[in-house]
């Protein structure tokens, strides 16, 4: 998959077929679209593009709103798209000049200037231009001006699979992993850096490895224990069992949220590295013991049900 981040660089695409949006979670119904725009560019001896924004436009269009919480950050974005085979991705940067652009011209001068489409497929919901004036049907007013076909994913379609990016946020917001990633269709993932912690879980005979995650706007699911497995970028081909505690250590009364990964069968310095963990279930919700041997006897008990669901 090619990856272009520029709009003044891009090559003369060959028999385009495009499809637009912010594929957060590249989920079940976002892969409808994929799967559909890759078999037309087959079709057509032709080639699959994917366009999309960084910054997400909410964070550009509303700056105060720190609300928004993200499936993906961008790099775990574009490794999703290529794994699902999309020949090229566009990732167009978001301004609020690019979002004041009139519809009509936001068709002509950035989709057709651009990317010369022969087809384009979108969601039943796909809104564009300025005050997101711009539709389906505006985009089938003007096929035969430019001369590209248009198809619709129908809400029918998506309702079908009964995908939304929110009903998936919802779910690792209340700890539902499980059913977050059949909704996803893939196994829903957290990158970050191992950084120092004040290393409870050394005391505790399960050292852990703190993880510091950069992107302010990537959904950290409910706080509580979770099996995982675990990646580093360091070995990208070995993948390590872990047990997962995000919250605020309530036994040693902690005062912030944390996210801690004991990786079992493991003993290396990682203090730096870059782990990616993928959530594979919730086993329990995080309480406070009355003492640490009480704690120790239930992590116990979390390896006992990480190490047989991994098994």
């Amino acid at each position: 998959m090619r990856v272009f981040r520029d709009l003044n660089n891009l090559p003369a695409f060959k028999n385009s077929v495009i499809t637009i949006g912010t594929f957060d979670g590249v989920h079940k119904g976002h892969q409808k679209l994929i799967e559909r725009i890759n078999f037309l560019a087959k079709q057509n001896h032709g080639e699959s593009i994917i366009i999309t924004f960084h910054p997400h436009p909410r964070i550009v269009i509303n700056p105060q709103d720190k609300s928004l919480r993200l499936l993906n950050t961008i790099e775990e974005k574009i490794a999703l798209l290529e794994k699902y085979g999309v020949d090229n991705l566009v990732i167009v940067p978001f301004s609020r000049n690019f979002s004041e652009q009139a519809a009509e011209d936001y068709v002509q001068h950035f989709l057709v200037k651009n990317f010369q489409p022969k087809n384009i497929v979108i969601g039943y919901d796909h809104k564009f231009g300025k005050d997101r004036s711009g539709d389906y049907h505006l985009l089938e007013s003007m096929k035969a001006q430019f001369g590209y076909s248009m198809e619709e994913i129908t809400k029918e379609t998506l309702d079908d699979i009964g995908i939304s990016s929110t009903k998936i946020r919802n779910s690792l917001q209340t700890g539902e992993v499980t059913l977050a990633n059949e909704l996803l269709g893939h196994n829903y993932s957290l990158t970050g850096t191992v950084v120092r912690g004040l290393q409870n879980g050394r005391k505790l005979g399960y050292p852990t490895a703190n993880l510091q995650v950069a992107d302010e706007y990537k959904l950290i699911p409910k706080p509580g224990i979770y099996v995982v497995r675990v990646t580093d970028a360091a070995a990208p081909d070995q993948i390590h069992k872990g047990m997962l505690s995000i919250g605020y250590n309530p036994t040693f009364e902690g005062k912030e949220q944390t996210i801690e990964v004991n990786i079992l069968d493991f003993d290396k310095d990682i203090y730096g590295n870059t782990l990616t963990l993928e959530f594979i279930q919730h086993i329990r919700n995080e309480k406070k013991f009355d003492s640490l041997d009480a704690l120790i006897a239930e992590i116990k008990n979390d390896e006992l049900a990480t190490r047989k669901l991994l098994s």
